[in-house]
């Protein structure tokens, strides 16, 4: 036997079944949720409880981060959509129409994150437009972080859901 048959019989590599999977797929939605536009959320809670500093701090963080967000759009932004449009519609092909389950997994992580980040750049543009402070920041803060535990939600409910199709239909032959 040959020394990656048998890594592939100890480790399951179909992906709705490997623990693994679903491992990335928490962490993933769990860091989503936490880094709101690259401010971490307890920034956002800290100084909404405490001000003075902790909002002065949140408010130099944010407008640190914006602006490095809005120059990566603005450098490279055409060409990173172009790249993700390639990739997110390869995976799509390869794992809905070409049946590799492989690629509907990445599928399903990466197309979610890439509304995350369309969601991420309209919150920059909009503070870039008219940088809100004190509370109205914290507040803007917070309602993109809702929106995105929402999307976060709704994409876990689907990934268990065709996960788990997946795994009925392929156990059952």
């Amino acid at each position: 036997m040959q020394w990656y048959e048998t890594i592939f019989r100890l480790i399951d590599m179909r992906s709705f079944s490997n623990l693994w999977f679903w491992i990335v797929l928490a962490v993933m939605w769990s860091t989503a949720s936490h880094w709101i536009i690259g401010v971490p959320f307890d920034m956002v809670t800290r100084a909404r409880k405490q001000g003075g500093q902790a909002m002065a701090d949140l408010e130099a963080a944010t407008g640190i981060n914006t602006r490095r967000v809005l120059y990566v759009l603005r450098v490279s932004g055409s060409w990173l959509t172009g790249l993700s449009f390639f990739l997110l519609t390869s995976l799509l092909a390869l794992g809905f129409f070409y049946g590799i389950e492989f690629a509907q997994a990445l599928f399903l992580l990466l197309m979610p994150m890439t509304v995350v980040s369309a969601l991420t750049l309209r919150a920059a543009l909009r503070y870039e437009r008219a940088p809100p402070e004190g509370h109205d920041l914290c507040r803007m803060l917070t309602f993109h972080r809702m929106k995105v535990q929402a999307l976060g939600m709704i994409s876990i409910f689907i990934t268990a859901m065709w996960g788990m199709w997946q795994n009925m239909r392929l156990d059952a032959f």
